[in-house]
């Protein structure tokens, strides 16, 4: 059940972070984010591309609710 939460709030940090940078996916910020998360190369498919992104949300939404508890 925690994982269903976490993808929920992970898709609402990736909204979230998508309105916050104007959907602008080739700017600076989000070449930046590309590079340190994939240095060691680019995803093969789209599904390793999906999976990645989605676990990056539910991280972001875990620190989140991390930061709330201190």
């Amino acid at each position: 059940m925690n994982w269903l939460f976490d993808t929920v709030g992970g898709l609402w940090q990736l909204l979230r972070l998508g309105l916050i940078s104007g959907f602008r996916f080739k700017g600076a910020y989000w070449q930046w984010r590309l590079h340190t998360a994939f240095g060691r190369g680019y995803p093969e498919t789209k599904r390793e591309l999906i999976h990645a992104t989605l676990e990056y949300g539910r991280w972001m939404h875990r620190m989140k609710k991390l930061g709330r508890r201190v």
